[in-house]
């Protein structure tokens, strides 16, 4: 079985190759992914930079840019303002490029198959991480880029090789969402398998052991936001395909853990007994005290009276934990919702440019859905996409996931793949997704 799968467009194979291998390593060797990944996207640029360069979306980028550099030198402190650009300009680059690249539902199940690999040792040492007591290594962090940190960051909580559990749970809600995708496709009774166009699949046990490990690394991830994303994405899939008993189960199920941590004595006392304590009570925020300065609503305030004083060029990126630090004496690195951070540290007209990028892209996506205008045996792998990033931006309401440089990239290329393929979709000749985009080698 081949590794690697083919680019409908034999010039750009060499990119497409590089990126794979980027993308599989970002995980577990982030610094050298990293390196393969802006190299793809450089030499993108190069080969494309007329194209890419007429694309309305990308010169929308491209102003926003000026304006984020624009903000920077207004900010209460400019050096940490610049620094924080590199959250934002280097992705901008990178998502350009890469959905000139990324062109077709093949290249989507190919980059859903890459994803999940690295999910599995991710989620073996997260287990070993808070049932074996392992941590470490500080002496290769050097060159692993990240560290296993005992019992986890905060402790208790399954952080694995990321720094904190809550970026651990939007990466491994990302993979379970995509890892589902791949799977509905190979179930028996799915009419819509996209046999001829299909990169040489996971074997199956893998497939299935890997998504089951993912979902129990989430749980132990401890945390809220991934589990209710989490029931919100089996929702979401069960109303997609119609599977109604699937949805019933989860509102039964769902309705049963709230009723275990907020329903009347009676009922409540019979639903512990069934519900285990660690969904109720870690719902009820009992086992946690959570000192007024800590909490979201608090956070969310200070933000929003920041960008009421400054609606226009904000405090700066990276600005908003001294100014919470001076007045709350608790440090805080972010307000712990990506739109309030960014109106506060970059003003309101760079915010709303920014998520109005994004929604548009979206919004061709969706109408490319409601339209058909997607093969109805793409359709599902096209909905994973959307459905997984959807996932980021209702994660990103609750915390900020940006400075976590893996997750930032993904995020990234989920917005270019989804937007290289609305492209393809439109277009009244869109790029042939046969043989062409075979894997290179079939046995």
């Amino acid at each position: 079985m081949s590794v690697l799968t083919r680019h409908p467009e034999p010039k750009l194979q060499g990119l497409w190759n590089l990126f794979q291998v980027g993308l599989f390593l970002l995980l577990l060797l982030p610094t050298w992914g990293g390196i393969l990944i802006v190299l793809a996207a450089i030499v993108t640029w190069t080969k494309k930079f007329k194209h890419i360069i007429s694309q309305p979306v990308h010169q929308a980028l491209i102003v926003l840019s000026l304006l984020l550099i624009l903000t920077a030198n207004f900010a209460e402190n400019p050096s940490e303002a610049f620094i924080g650009l590199s959250n934002f300009l280097p992705y901008f680059f990178v998502f350009a490029g890469f959905n000139t690249l990324i062109q077709t539902p093949t290249q989507l199940r190919q980059l859903s198959r890459i994803l999940i690999l690295p999910a599995i040792p991710v989620v073996i040492l997260g287990l070993g991480q808070q049932f074996l007591g392992w941590s470490g290594i500080e002496q290769l962090q050097g060159f692993f880029g990240w560290v296993i940190v005992l019992n986890g960051n905060p402790p208790e909580r399954m952080s694995s090789i990321f720094m904190y559990a809550n970026i651990l749970a939007i990466y491994l809600l990302i993979v379970l969402i995509l890892g589902v995708g791949l799977l509905i496709e190979r179930l028996p009774f799915w009419k819509f398998k996209p046999e001829k166009i299909y990169p040489k699949p996971l074997p199956l046990a893998v497939l299935i052991l890997a998504l089951l490990g993912v979902t129990i690394a989430l749980i132990f991830t401890n945390s809220r936001n991934a589990w209710a994303l989490m029931v919100f994405s089996t929702v979401a899939y069960s109303v997609y395909l119609g599977w109604l008993i699937v949805l019933g189960l989860v509102i039964a199920g769902v309705t049963a853990i709230f009723g275990a941590a907020f329903a009347p004595e009676p009922i409540q006392k019979g639903l512990r007994v069934i519900v285990p304590a660690y969904f109720w009570e870690r719902l009820t925020d009992q086992n946690f005290e959570r000192p007024v300065e800590t909490l979201r609503i608090t956070q969310w305030k200070f933000a929003w009276n920041l960008t009421q004083e400054k609606p226009l060029t904000g405090w700066g990126l990276r600005n908003f934990t001294a100014l919470y630090e001076s007045q709350m004496n608790v440090w805080m690195g972010h307000p712990h919702n990506l739109f309030l951070m960014m109106t506060a540290e970059v003003g309101i007209p760079a915010t709303l440019l920014f998520f109005s990028i994004i929604a548009w892209i979206l919004a061709e996506a969706v109408k490319l859905g409601i339209q058909q205008k997607i093969p109805s045996e793409d359709r599902l792998i096209f909905f994973s996409y959307g459905l997984a990033f959807a996932v980021c931006v209702l994660f990103n309401l609750l915390d900020v996931t940006l400075y976590d440089f893996r997750v930032n990239t993904l995020g990234w290329i989920l917005l270019a793949a989804i937007y290289g393929n609305t492209q393809q979709f439109t277009l009244t000749n869109p790029v042939v997704d046969e043989q062409s985009c075979h894997t290179t080698t079939e046995n």
